[in-house]
């Protein structure tokens, strides 16, 4: 990891941890059992997941899948069961508490702003908040999902077959049918999750929207 790659998306991804946990600070107790974007999370779960990977070291990271028997899945399931508490207000403290750490799993640094982003949204549409994120580091984001093959968490696959489009940004990737839409949005719709139809425009983005659902 160079210095100063480091120095620039550390900033972002403590800015976005200490927003979302103001946002989280007036959430009434029974939206917390939401259901999130995240496919078998509710609110309170997502929460818990990143007070996990905040804490998770390269070493511990090697550790846990060891003791996971190497199933991503099965690893982040403990590390959610680990770290949620009973009252929600204490899960947020434990959050609270990571803030400004930059321990990260073995993985490039991008996976740290597309954490922070793509579980942003997973919580905020889940309870109705609103958010805009810095859009040249979301691009970052999303340039990392488009080279991520889906069975590690990206988004390769998805985007296969479409040229996608940034609204606000000079950003393009891929061939095909257009898919316009927000920086956001595109992040969102290749990371799995699911997004408003009127959210995506072009010749392509019926279909891709389909394609994208989890």
């Amino acid at each position: 990891m160079s210095a100063r790659l480091s120095s620039v998306i550390w900033p972002v991804v403590h800015s976005e941890r200490l927003a979302l946990i103001q946002d989280l600070e007036s959430l009434p107790p029974q939206q917390w059992e939401a259901p999130s974007l995240c496919p078998g999370w509710d609110v309170h779960d997502v929460v818990a997941h990143l007070v996990d990977t905040a804490k998770t070291t390269r070493l511990g990271f090697l550790r846990r899948m060891m003791m996971a028997g190497f199933d991503f899945d099965r690893d982040n399931a403990l590390g959610v069961a680990r770290e949620r508490t009973e009252d929600p207000g204490r899960t947020l403290a434990g959050f609270r508490a990571v803030v400004d750490r930059t321990s990260s799993p073995p993985a490039p640094l991008a996976t740290r702003l597309v954490e922070a982003f793509v579980h942003g949204e997973d919580i905020r549409r889940a309870v109705g908040i609103e958010r805009d994120y810095p859009t040249a580091h979301v691009i970052t984001a999303l340039r990392y999902q488009l080279k991520t093959p889906a069975k590690i968490g990206g988004g390769k696959e998805r985007a296969q077959g479409w040229r996608l489009v940034a609204s606000e940004a000079a950003f393009e990737h891929g061939t095909g049918h257009d898919v316009r839409g927000t920086a956001k949005a595109l992040l969102l719709a290749v990371s799995g999750r699911p997004v408003m139809p009127s959210e995506l425009t072009g010749a392509g983005a019926e279909a891709f929207t389909q394609r994208a659902r989890p």
